[in-house]
């Protein structure tokens, strides 16, 4: 009888049902920590909004604070004026029509008649792309919803909690 070499159906058997059990374990972890990053980014997204609204506000102070459009722009190379200010991404300055950047929405609203904003990041889809929703206001301070609600007026958003650091 001649001596046969490879494996035998039971043992692939065996190794494809580990594989599998080990995907089963590892895949939820992996699309939590999707989420989280998602979350992180939509945080870090908001503080550069509000960085950009300080620079706009400052360079021109004739108009106060910008909308999400005014603070990015478009063309190469960028030339800064009042409707194309060039201080963000044009990918998050055209984001306000639920385009979704990393999971999320981002919008700005403008209070013109007292001179304030409120910047969001709400998930497109609770749960895939983040739990969370973020918001920030004049103040510069990032707050944390956990419902994931869109918080997009000036008052709701000075309402929410801080984001803890």
């Amino acid at each position: 009888m001649n001596k046969q070499k490879g494996f035998s159906l039971i043992e692939l058997l065996i190794v494809v049902a580990i594989i599998l059990i080990i995907a089963a374990i590892a895949i939820p972890n992996l699309m939590q920590a999707r989420v989280f990053s998602n979350e992180a980014a939509a945080a870090s997204q908001l503080r550069t909004v509000n960085t950009a609204e300080v620079s706009y506000s400052t360079a021109y102070s004739a108009v106060g604070y910008g909308t999400l459009a005014a603070l990015g722009g478009s063309a190469v190379p960028c030339v800064p004026d009042s409707g194309n200010a060039c201080l963000i991404d044009n990918s998050l300055a055209t984001n306000y029509n639920g385009n979704g950047k990393n999971g999320y929405n981002f919008m700005l609203t403008l209070t013109n008649s007292n001179g304030n904003y409120a910047a969001t990041a709400y998930p497109i889809s609770v749960g895939t792309g983040g739990n969370n929703s973020f918001c920030s206001i004049e103040d510069g301070v990032v707050r944390k919803d956990t419902t994931g609600a869109n918080d997009s007026s000036y008052n709701t958003c000075a309402g929410v909690p801080a984001l803890a650091n």
